[in-house]
């Protein structure tokens, strides 16, 4: 549930505002007469707002003022302005201060609700940045940390947002870079217009000029009609430039040309075209030593790299596995109408151990495939890619069928007894080393006869692991010993042992 701050000191707007947003239960919403009691209640502590509703002209403080206060208290707030035509110019001023955007009084209801939708989402945008741990550097000076700053993260995108200077987002692919670009776009001036992404690395380089910049018909071979490039379709927008490192350096002389110029010429055209695009450029690419080489023009480097932000690469961060893996549970649980509620203790483990080569794409990737797979409400081992298990050196077998079991609070204790007796999967001939001499001097401990014995527990366990895996399977035999990760002749061993008919599970 959303909470809203309605801040205006007529009364009567307050309350046709709050009734609009409360005929909504997604909305709880408090009021505030102006604005000095406005920042009261949001400093109080008390309620931690999502929006803040505003209007311009108030007595004691004026919207434009307290805008600037709840920026400078918490720039994660979403504050909206609500304006009579005569005061436009400081709607339009308040925006640049850092509104999301503003309102013609009256207010319609319909009007707001969809204006707090694309607010609503575009903040999601900037939280969601949390995956991508941005690092601005400026003036050689490191201003952004890692992702448990979300205060800073929201500081970072407010300042890109306010301005009209190209971006250079720099990291590894699979950290977020596209994800940034469009909390950029979309938090900005220009959130209302189109925001156009092009992978510079999938464009043939005898196509990419016409792809930018269009074509006149009859300009080339195959040209039987006119079409408009990016640069055009993106117009008053944002242009995503995706891998900017593998750009054509015949490219990187127009794309520089358009920078410094503001103007395009398509291929077969004699006229110009002014270009009012912002230029966001992301790569993987060491651009630095391409420029010794050669083969990225320093010229161009510098016009893009005005504000830069790096993406460190997942295994710099695994504290912040974790709080990802939950959103990306949440994702798929709405995706796939399941209800995971979480992942195991040994699972999570995994997950830690590995290098993550491929980052948030490949973690997303990961948590994706345990959903398809796992059939209780919580991703375990079992549910897991065979080639991260195989990466990380983790063999179901090894493990006591304990750990894949639902009963998790076990699996810990389990594992411990197994590996202080010396019991392998197998020593189900093993028994006890303790002698009654050890016994000696010790109290007896009354028993009532609940099956304790160790072994008999461990194939219960194991025979509802296998019963399990077969379920998921469909009684394929094939499938299961390999996604089980349970070497075939050993499962059959185990189902003739335990009595299973794998046919049974077929449907």
């Amino acid at each position: 549930m959303l909470k809203v701050l309605v801040v205006d000191d007529d009364q009567g707007l307050r309350l046709s505002v709050k009734t609009a947003l409360t005929a909504n239960q997604r909305f709880d919403v408090d009021e505030a007469f102006d604005g000095i009691n406005a920042m009261e209640k949001i400093k109080a502590g008390t309620t931690k707002y999502d929006l803040v509703i505003l209007d311009v002209d108030m007595p004691r403080l004026n919207g434009l003022e307290t805008l600037r206060a709840i920026k400078e208290y918490d720039s994660g707030i979403i504050v909206m302005v609500m304006t009579a035509h005569a005061t436009l110019n400081d709607a339009v001023q308040a925006v640049k201060d850092g509104a999301y955007n503003y309102l013609s009084k009256p207010v319609a209801g319909d009007e707001l609700l969809a204006l707090i939708d694309k607010a609503v989402n575009a903040h999601n945008l900037i939280s969601n940045i949390a995956f991508s741990a941005p690092v601005m550097v400026e003036e050689g000076r490191k201003i952004i940390g890692h992702t448990s700053q979300m205060q800073k993260v929201f500081n970072i995108i407010h300042r890109l947002a306010k301005v009209d200077t190209p971006v250079l987002i720099r990291g590894a692919s699979g950290t977020g870079k596209e994800l940034v670009a469009k909390a950029i776009h979309f938090n900005s001036a220009r959130k209302d217009e189109k925001f156009v992404a092009i992978n510079c690395s999938a464009i043939p380089e005898n196509l990419f000029e016409s792809e930018l910049f269009g074509h006149e018909k009859g300009s080339f071979t195959g040209a039987d009609q006119r079409k408009i490039g990016k640069f055009q379709f993106a117009e008053g927008g944002t242009l995503f430039l995706d891998e900017v490192g593998d750009m054509p350096q015949l490219m990187q002389v127009k794309i520089l040309r358009v920078l410094q110029e503001k103007l395009f010429t398509p291929v077969g055209s004699n006229r110009e075209f002014a270009s009012n695009v912002r230029i966001i450029a992301a790569t993987n690419r060491p651009l630095e030593d391409m420029i010794k080489a050669g083969t990225f023009r320093e010229d161009l480097f510098y016009r893009l790299n005005v504000v830069p932000i790096f993406l460190p690469a997942l295994q710099e961060r695994k504290d912040d596995l974790e709080h990802m893996i939950n959103i990306f549970i949440k994702k798929f649980n709405q995706a796939q109408g399941k209800r995971i509620n979480g992942i195991t203790p040994d699972a999570m483990a995994v997950l830690k151990k590995h290098s993550w080569p491929g980052n948030i794409r490949e973690l997303e990737n990961v948590i994706e495939h345990a959903f398809v797979l796992e059939t209780s409400n919580l991703i375990s081992l079992a549910s897991l890619p065979e080639a991260l298990l195989i990466a990380t050196g983790t063999n179901l077998i090894d493990l006591s069928p304990f750990e894949t079991a639902q009963n998790v609070a076990s699996a810990g204790i389990v594992k411990a007894a197994t590996a202080h007796t010396g019991l392998g999967e197998d020593d189900e001939s093993a028994g006890s080393d303790i002698d009654s001499e050890d016994l000696e001097g010790e109290e007896i401990v009354p028993y009532s006869g609940e099956n304790l014995d160790f072994n008999a527990q461990k194939e219960a366990f194991e025979k509802e692991f296998i019963i399990k895996a077969l379920k998921t399977f469909r009684g394929r035999i094939n499938q299961t010993a390999l996604h089980a990760n349970i070497p075939k002749k050993t499962l059959l061993r185990k189902i003739e042992k335990y009595g299973i008919i794998a046919k049974d599970y077929a449907n």
